[in-house]
């Protein structure tokens, strides 16, 4: 059965910066989408940063220039480097799969996810 695993996870002050690594099984990594959703408490889950099969990332607003996705295809490992981070981006951060033909945060798309690093930020 496939599974994600992240890591990387902590506690940074506002401005610090982190850097968290999701392993994928095979299957998975295989579908061509690998994702970073977050959720803070009390709040629902956000999509953060994608990346396909191919290359192409994409980002939401929250997040675009101070946060950067990337893989390493021969260890099926997703990275999130995370910085100048603030203390709204704390929260639970998950990895997630897809098929690379889902173009789409909405979370009930994406099959298989991590069970969550958490992050937090202090001002």
């Amino acid at each position: 059965q496939g599974q994600l695993l992240e890591s990387g996870g902590g506690s940074v002050q506002a401005g610090g910066s982190l850097r968290l690594s999701c392993i994928a099984s095979p299957d998975i990594f295989n579908r061509g989408l690998m994702a970073w959703f977050r959720q803070a408490p009390g709040k629902e889950r956000e999509g953060v940063a994608r990346i396909y099969d191919s290359g192409a990332t994409v980002y939401t607003d929250p997040v675009r220039g101070r946060f950067t996705i990337s893989q390493d295809s021969s260890a099926r490992t997703v990275y999130l480097q995370m910085n100048n981070m603030k203390p709204e981006d704390s929260a639970t951060y998950f990895c997630a799969a897809s098929n690379r033909l889902n173009f789409s945060w909405a979370t009930y798309l994406y099959k298989d996810w991590g069970r969550g690093t958490q992050v937090t930020v202090s001002s």
